[in-house]
């Protein structure tokens, strides 16, 4: 049986002056994959900054695991069990792959042989960060940066895995590559919910959706039901 891992209740964001985000409902089950889609702009990115305690809520109610996070720190969330993959990748470039995968560990007390086997998971599902294990991130492609910003979050061994415009300014066949990682890891247990502008791949993958526009949910449903939607086909997904 399902439940809850993340409940958010009229979730309300400013920058500034500017309401970004407008009393947003939604929540997560275990198991699932969910999926934001919008334009750029729409509030996507800044509804996962908020989940992750980065960014401070103006007003509203977040919930994971039945507590209460709403106030709380990055860090304490990271231990509850949600980590994030952000937008832009922000890999620590001086630092070798290894290197940044560690730091994705810094919350959680670990022995060096299990910090070992979950380094080991995560060159299992991403090969190419074995073989550049002792290089510095900067000299990575996009494409594996992202492999390596997810493989990072990972390794906090996350119950919700937050993934943040993972296709951004990625070559397409490594978009695809990514994508059935996520669903890989989906099929192991992990929970996922994502934020991508490639509506199209995010719904054919995900269980659920919500089609953010200016900061408010215009639409939600299962995934099948909004690909199918012709308001949704015309707006985000070319016809």
């Amino acid at each position: 049986m399902s439940s809850k891992l993340l409940k958010v209740t009229d979730l309300s964001v400013n920058y500034g002056a500017i309401r970004a985000i407008q009393n947003i409902s939604f929540d997560v089950e275990e198991g699932e994959i969910v999926t934001f889609v919008g334009s750029n702009g729409a509030g996507k990115t800044t509804t996962m900054r908020t989940l992750s305690g980065i960014l401070p809520r103006a007003g509203g109610k977040m919930e994971f695991l039945g507590q209460d996070i709403s106030n709380a720190p990055s860090h304490q969330i990271v231990r509850l069990g949600m980590s994030q993959s952000p937008e832009g990748r922000m890999v620590f470039p001086d630092m070798t792959v290894r290197e940044n995968l560690l730091m994705g560990a810094f919350a959680r007390k670990e022995t060096k042989a299990q910090l070992g086997s979950e380094l080991e998971h995560v060159f299992e599902l991403f090969p190419r960060m074995k073989e550049r294990m002792d290089q510095k991130a900067v000299t990575l492609s996009g494409g594996e940066q992202q492999m390596l910003a997810i493989g990072r979050a990972l390794m906090a061994k996350p119950r919700l895995l937050l993934l943040d415009e993972p296709s951004l300014g990625i070559a397409p066949i490594l978009t695809l590559q990514i994508f059935e990682k996520i669903a890989q890891l989906n099929r192991e247990g992990t929970t996922l919910l994502l934020a991508e502008q490639n509506a199209m791949l995010a719904l054919s993958m995900a269980n659920r959706g919500y089609v953010l526009e200016v900061g408010q949910i215009v639409q939600s449903g299962p995934a099948r039901q909004l690909l199918d939607d012709e308001s949704v086909r015309k707006a985000y997904l070319g016809g």
